[in-house]
């Protein structure tokens, strides 16, 4: 390139240079808005990065990211410029956030893990299963005696044995319709001596 191509600078013109890290994270303790706009763009992907690697979850790590920046703007006057950069102060407390995570996450796995355990361990109350149950048969039985014999032979039949409604009137050696119609009113009777509501 020619003399044109080139930037020519004056005697007392020296390149800008953009603030270091600490000096910025010294200007964000004061409070300075700007200033945390450019140490965001510094650090956010290292934090971002960091938080990748050690979360290996995307989602994740840019929730911890965000936490991490807000974190490092509402804890700037903390940071003590001699024991270490101010990057290495940001990324300390990214990776304890991603770390903590990790934890939170393993803890809550290893929780549920223990509940589920629990539950198979210690299945339902058997004893008071069985009496309930046995407390209902019972109800049942005194129900079903409280039927006509048509009633209950045709019930138990169907309903115990299985059979079709013709089966059980030849069983019983009566009409299929008798047999529908004594069901019928014998499952009526039965709701109501249960208590069961329609």
């Amino acid at each position: 390139m020619g003399e044109r191509g080139r930037l020519r600078l004056q005697p007392d013109e020296a390149p800008a240079t953009a603030p270091s890290a600490d000096e910025l994270l010294r200007r964000v303790a004061a409070g300075d808005e700007t200033a945390f706009a450019s140490l965001y763009d510094l650090v956010a992907g290292p934090v971002l990065g960091l938080a990748t690697r050690v979360l290996r979850n995307h989602a994740q790590a840019e929730e911890v990211a965000q936490e991490v920046l807000v974190e490092v703007w509402r804890k700037a006057t903390r940071y003590e410029p001699e024991r270490g950069s101010a990057l290495s102060w940001v990324l300390t407390i990214a990776h304890r956030r991603a770390v903590d995570r990790v934890r939170s996450h393993q803890a809550g796995a290893d929780r549920e893990e223990r509940a589920g355990l629990m539950d198979v361990r210690r299945p339902f109350d058997e004893v008071t299963e069985s009496t309930l149950a046995g407390l209902e048969q019972q109800r049942v039985r005194q129900c079903l005696a409280a039927l006509t014999d048509l009633q209950r032979e045709s019930i138990v039949l169907a309903y115990y044995n299985g059979y079709t409604y013709p089966e059980v009137a030849e069983v019983l050696q009566v009409a299929p319709g008798t047999v529908k119609t004594r069901i019928r009113d014998g499952l009526i009777r039965l709701r109501d001596c249960l208590g069961v509501d329609r």
